[in-house]
């Protein structure tokens, strides 16, 4: 304890300490204090920041996702449906979009996304009169870094409102100009061929679709409200895709549900698909297939979900993959609304328990990106009080890895069309269509943490 007097003592701290105890503050005690005693005390006043940092709370982590800033697009007013896709380096990132054009054109634009966190100019791949728009059946852009970009659209033909085909182009020189345009079937039935997934495998342009060659005349299974059940059988095909048209086609899976999105990630050498399985008892559960060598796998369910329903739900699966990492995120409603995912980690051949993203008020529409170090995000249309939020959370192979984020408005019309994400850089990019008297593309991006 100190001790020392009213004056400042310049004598040794024994003689010091005969004087009478006072309480000093540090600052006089030291000036009481000889030199040599001084700087014996430092390393005391030294060590009190460190006593009272000890004391606080600790700072807590930022959280894993930022806050999601509009950005601005080139998509004129009226645009709609917008697709977000990435070359497989993951370094160039176009989102493609309908837009009308003059009388009832409509156009298929696309636009890449830039290193300034803004969109380059727009650029179109092809337009037409003919063409068969629907929220949930839209066209796509996907570019490449090992082969050529692929583009698709759905074009009408005569025999039904929905007898569509599939039409495909392809560019050698990154999306500046396209190969004629050519069908990937060709079976000539006036029956629906679309819900279209594109990747680029081995340097090849590889297209999966949904055929309803074997409905003809059969109708179709949109849903209740929309038109009659259909009793033949949707089946998925495939097939490589070249500019003089498509080469190697085969089935996949010879009855599914009619109307779901199917998706698709290159896995390793091998291309991996899910997509909405159909069985004879209408069970609609997610079911995965791979090519590899050329052939496809024999398909694995990827969960056991048991969903009988009688009508398509439009409402398909999403898959996402960093080599033999996979992990695949859907829609499902056993019980209630469910959002699900599920990861795999020998590329797709097996897939462990489901966990659930979410449920109760949930309309679906799902999209997942796979991180680098083995997170899924995951996002998915909830719905609200005031209408939907496009919400996205983060999940590893034993639950959440972190709290749901809201990205922006929505609401549950099929006109809001399937929101889309994809990463960018050091951030994830969304995409969605603003539905009104005049829809609007809208996108945002948010870095992640």
């Amino acid at each position: 304890m100190l001790r020392g007097g009213g004056k400042t003592c310049g004598k040794s701290l024994v003689a010091c300490q005969n004087r009478p105890m006072t309480r000093l503050p540090i600052a006089a005690a030291c000036a009481s204090l000889s030199c040599r005693t001084f700087l014996s005390f430092l390393p005391f006043l030294s060590f009190l920041p460190f006593t009272t940092g000890c004391s606080r709370e600790p700072a807590q982590p930022p959280p894993w996702l930022g806050a999601a800033t509009p950005v601005a697009t080139p998509a004129a007013p009226g645009a709609r449906f917008p697709n977000l896709a990435s070359a497989a380096d993951g370094q160039t990132v176009v989102m493609s979009w309908l837009e009308p054009g003059a009388g009832d054109d409509f156009r298929l634009r696309y636009a890449e996304w830039q290193r300034t966190g803004h969109w380059g100019t727009p650029l179109e791949v092809s337009s037409g009169k003919d063409w068969f728009i629907n929220w949930a059946d839209f066209p796509s852009v996907v570019p490449a870094n090992d082969g050529p970009w692929t583009a698709h659209w759905l074009q009408q033909k005569p025999g039904g409102v929905y007898a569509y085909d599939v039409m495909t182009r392809l560019s050698a020189d990154g999306g500046h100009t396209w190969s004629e345009p050519h069908s990937p079937h060709d079976d000539g039935t006036a029956t629906e061929h679309g819900f279209v997934s594109l990747a680029n495998i081995g340097g090849r342009p590889y297209g999966v679709w949904l055929d309803g060659r074997k409905t003809a005349g059969e109708g179709h299974d949109h849903g209740a409200d929309d038109h009659a059940a259909a009793q033949g059988a949707m089946t998925l095909r495939g097939a490589v895709l070249t500019p003089a048209g498509a080469i190697d086609g085969s089935e996949i899976d010879a009855r599914v549900c009619d109307c779901c999105q199917t998706d698709v990630a290159v896995s390793g050498a091998a291309l991996l698909v899910v997509y909405r399985d159909r069985s004879e008892d209408e069970t609609r559960d997610i079911q995965a297939a791979r090519l590899e060598n050329g052939v496809w796998t024999t398909p694995v369910t990827v969960h056991a979900d048991g969903w009988r329903i009688d009508a398509c739900p439009v409402n398909g699966p999403a898959v996402a993959a960093r080599g033999d990492a996979v992990a695949v995120a859907w829609f499902t409603a056993p019980d209630q609304p469910r959002v699900r995912v599920a990861f795999s980690a020998d590329g797709g051949r097996t897939f462990g328990p489901p966990l659930e993203a979410a449920s109760g008020r949930v309309v679906g529409r799902v999209d997942v990106v796979l991180l680098q170090d083995g997170r899924a995000v995951v996002s998915w249309l909830a719905e609200t009080v005031d209408g939907a939020v496009i919400r996205a959370q983060p999940f590893n192979r034993t639950g959440a890895a972190d709290a749901a984020r809201d990205i922006a408005t929505s609401n549950v019309a099929r006109s809001s069309g399937f929101p889309q994400m994809v990463q960018a850089a050091n951030g994830l990019l969304f995409a969605w269509t603003e539905n009104g008297a005049i829809p609007a593309v809208r996108t945002a991006f948010a870095p992640l943490h």
